[in-house]
């Protein structure tokens, strides 16, 4: 079985990732999104809100493709949840020059830690490159219609826990 894994800190979950998770379910037999607990990052949502999140949009993707697709949390070293899942392969969604570099320098890093798990990068539909969940938060604080970035589901979360 190709068990990939797909790490964020999902704080929200975009139409980016929806994208990404779509095509890695290509891939792979199962597809593991490890939700990152980040308390640098100060996520907008709760560990468990953002899993449940993540369960929520993928449940159709998971049935439409016929690919299992679980979420689980992590707070490890990405090469450890990758062991920890039985991951083969990490997929990462590039969506600018920027985000290889940054990448490039972290694929150097695991392949040193473990070098028979490889990483995937997955060019971000042009629709899609421009999305980053910092940014849909900060339009979504100021009132801005978030609706090309993310589904329904998660507008209305957004709104109910921004402006209540």
């Amino acid at each position: 079985m190709r068990i990939g894994l797909y790490p964020g800190t999902f704080d929200p979950v975009t139409l980016g990732h929806i994208d990404i998770i779509t095509r890695a379910c290509r891939l792979v037999d199962r597809l593991v999104i490890g939700v990152a607990i980040n308390r640098d990052k100060g996520p907008l949502f709760s560990l468990e809100e953002r899993v449940a999140m993540v369960e929520s949009e993928c449940a159709g993707i998971s049935r439409d493709l016929g690919v299992e697709i679980v979420a689980h949390p992590f707070e490890n070293l990405l090469i450890d949840c990758a062991r920890d899942v039985g991951a083969g392969v990490i997929v990462r969604g590039l969506r600018a020059v920027a985000d290889f570099e940054y990448e490039f320098q972290m694929v150097g890093m695991n392949r040193a830690l473990d070098n028979e798990i490889e990483t995937v990068f997955l060019m971000a539909d042009a629709r899609s490159q421009a999305i980053a969940s910092k940014l849909v938060k900060e339009i979504a604080r100021l009132k801005g219609d978030v609706s090309k970035f993310v589904t329904p589901a998660v507008r209305d979360a957004l709104h109910e826990r921004l402006h209540g």
